[in-house]
């Protein structure tokens, strides 16, 4: 594996994990805002969500960060995001400038997914925590 193999897997971790990592620090604080926004946008359940959002965004992204499950990580994350897109920038109900910025929002989850499905497909490289138990085992024969 060459020294770019190795570390821009990490960096692209650490960029797709990110955004998670601080969205989930940023919703603590901001816990009755985020409460009343997903109450507007009409999700039953919105505390229970919304702390399983924190822990999921949290956990996943620094999982996700340090290479541990990052696969496992991933897939819930990209999940995530595309549920989220789906509930939180239905960009079609509406007109005008609201509909394109909900709609860029929408594509940068989709986007996102999209990142994080790569990282489902080929693994999370090099700098990992522990071992990637999908990776290809080396054979004798190639």
């Amino acid at each position: 594996m060459t020294a770019l193999q190795q570390n821009l897997p990490l960096l692209g971790r650490i960029l797709l994990g990110l955004i998670f990592v601080l969205s989930g620090v940023f919703k603590i604080p901001g816990w009755e805002g985020t409460l009343g926004f997903m109450a507007a946008k009409g999700m039953p359940f919105a505390p229970l969500f919304l702390a399983g959002a924190i822990v999921l965004e949290i956990g996943g992204g620094l999982a996700l960060i340090v290479g541990f499950q990052a696969r496992l990580a991933a897939a819930a994350l990209a999940a995530f995001s595309v549920v989220a897109a789906l509930i939180f920038h239905n960009f079609w109900t509406l007109t005008g400038f609201e509909q394109q910025g909900e709609m860029v929002h929408f594509l940068k989850n989709l986007s996102i997914a999209g990142g994080l499905l790569m990282v489902v497909a080929f693994g999370p490289g090099g700098r990992v925590i522990g071992t990637d138990p999908l990776a290809r085992k080396a054979t004798a024969t190639g």
